[in-house]
């Protein structure tokens, strides 16, 4: 009876740690290989359900690119970043920009507009050139 509590326990937690970990599902991979291969997946949780909506909605747009994915795929991705999304305003922006949330904006206070500008970072969405693991999921 013990091992049976014991068993039970163990594959309820490996549950849990499935649910709350790295996500192992249809949608990771696909997010991982499509949003990767242009620029860094972005985390899900760094921007509302309702901001990767508008996103996903409007990839013929993508800031000034077509990364219009076929609707199954779109789903799958869609699926996957609603799931994992970050909650309230503070992960919200109306540009559907990352670097435009108050989350964004409050980490990255105490960066200059000179340092943005530096040759190796350019740009607000260059997450690698400070956060050098990014790339590998870090």
């Amino acid at each position: 009876m013990k091992r049976l509590l014991v068993l039970l326990l163990v594959l309820v937690m490996n549950q849990a740690y499935a649910e709350n970990g790295k996500p192992a599902s249809a949608g990771y991979e696909k997010w991982k290989k499509e949003c990767g291969s242009c620029h860094v997946a972005y985390p899900p949780h760094m921007l509302s359900g309702e901001n990767w909506q508008q996103l996903m909605k409007h990839l013929d747009k993508h800031f000034d690119s077509n990364a219009v994915l076929d609707t199954r795929d779109n789903s799958l991705i869609l699926d996957f970043l609603k799931r994992y999304a970050g909650s309230g305003e503070r992960y919200s922006s109306a540009s559907l920009r990352i670097s435009d949330t108050p989350w964004f904006v409050r980490e990255h206070r105490v960066i200059s507009e000179n340092e943005w500008k530096l040759s190796q970072v350019k740009t607000r969405s260059n997450c690698s050139a400070c956060h050098g693991k990014v790339v590998l999921g870090d």
